[in-house]
């Protein structure tokens, strides 16, 4: 067996997500397990290089996992031709431009979303990526979720016959900061520094609906910010210039609707923080992060409306719940395997660059439509 060790620059890492999800439940995890086997006789050993602007803070990273290698230089990590990858977690406005140098230096990329602050950003490092021959991808999580999977499984079944609407329902209310502390960081709510739940989660849905159901074709949306003020990490007041909460309404190729409000002021009353109703004329279910039910149209009640009785009957109860059948790693783990199978055994990948300019574009449009007040066309974009 060979052991072959791949360096992988990551940027961005000290970040809650960058740090739990990809650094210890991605990256240390395959180490953990032994490595990657590609079946060839190679073994993938990732060895994270850590880079960013708090020196301390990486050198504190480092030492708690038995890394070796921190740089508060990104061009000399860069410039270093044992590093094969660049991974990109940092906040969204600085991630373009790193993305850019990471590319013209000739390393292959793999990168949070969104990827850019606009289309034409986002448009222009797929060309770069394709013109410079590199492999590249975009994190598009949601997918390699068990209650997706689930979904996705009863989709490519046929179970739902001809799907005629999606309602997505997500968020959690975040604190403001004056009482309890935020789970969320400061920036998130300023648009100067790209935040706000548009360009957070408008990319998502649109990765999510065009895998599952349809390219989307049109988008009309309302962003608007419920809470104007709220508390920085040092607990200092600050104007909340971005929005907290979206409501879209997305049409699909093939016909169906999708409706999908995203908010950081909702109070929780539902069984997972995200959840999917899919309705189809042969049957409809419902699927969360990790659980998925389903009622097929034999199994259909008749429920009949009638605001003089109560119910007699609970109707999450009427549903079936959908099997696992499989075991199901973290969803960033899963694929982060399928990404470096990619660059080192030339295995099919499709979310790339340019499956991350589409999510973009939604967002951006997504922005529009709220400020113009109009549906707007999702026009299909190409290199």
């Amino acid at each position: 067996m060979n052991r072959k060790t791949v360096r992988i620059a990551m940027n961005g890492v000290t970040g809650r997500m960058g740090h739990r999800q990809h650094l210890v439940r991605s990256l240390l995890a395959l180490r953990e397990q032994g490595g990657l086997d590609l079946g060839d006789g190679t073994v993938l050993w990732p060895e994270p290089v850590l880079v960013g602007r708090r020196e301390h803070a990486l050198r504190a990273l480092a030492d708690r996992h038995g890394l070796e290698h921190v740089s508060t230089d990104l061009d000399a990590v860069l410039a270093d031709p044992a590093v094969d990858i660049y991974f990109d977690a940092q906040v969204t406005s600085a991630r373009e431009e790193a993305l850019r140098k990471a590319i013209a230096a000739g390393k292959h990329v793999y990168t949070e979303k969104p990827t850019a602050t606009g289309l034409a950003g986002a448009l222009e490092l797929a060309r770069l990526a394709k013109d410079a021959g590199i492999k590249h991808g975009v994190v598009q999580d949601k997918l390699f979720l068990p209650g997706l999977l689930k979904l996705k499984r009863l989709v490519d079944g046929g179970f739902f016959g001809q799907v005629l609407s999606v309602r997505g329902e997500f968020g959690y209310w975040v604190f403001e900061g004056d009482w309890q502390s935020p789970q969320r960081p400061s920036w998130n709510y300023r648009a100067e520094d790209g935040g706000g739940i548009v360009v957070d989660m408008f990319p998502h849905w649109e990765y999510v609906l065009h895998e599952l159901f349809g390219r989307v074709t049109s988008v009309q949306a309302v962003a608007t910010t419920h809470v104007p003020q709220r508390f920085d990490e040092n607990g200092k007041p600050y104007d909340a210039t971005a929005d907290d909460a979206a409501y879209g309404i997305f049409e699909l190729d093939g016909g169906a609707i999708a409706q999908i409000n995203s908010s950081w002021t909702v109070r929780v009353h539902r069984d997972e923080l995200v959840e999917f109703q899919v309705d189809g004329t042969h049957g409809s279910a419902v699927a969360g992060l990790r659980n998925c039910r389903v009622q097929h149209r034999a199994a259909t009640p008749k429920p009949i409306w009638n605001p003089d009785l109560p119910a007699t009957y609970a109707f999450r109860d009427q549903w079936q719940e959908v099997p696992d059948n499989a075991e199901f790693e973290n969803g960033f783990k899963a694929q982060w395997e399928l990404f470096l199978r990619h660059v080192y055994a030339d295995a099919p990948y499709h979310w790339d660059l340019l499956a991350g300019a589409r999510g973009v574009q939604l967002a951006e449009l997504g922005l529009r439509s709220s400020a113009e007040g109009r549906r707007l066309d999702v026009p299909e974009i190409t290199l």
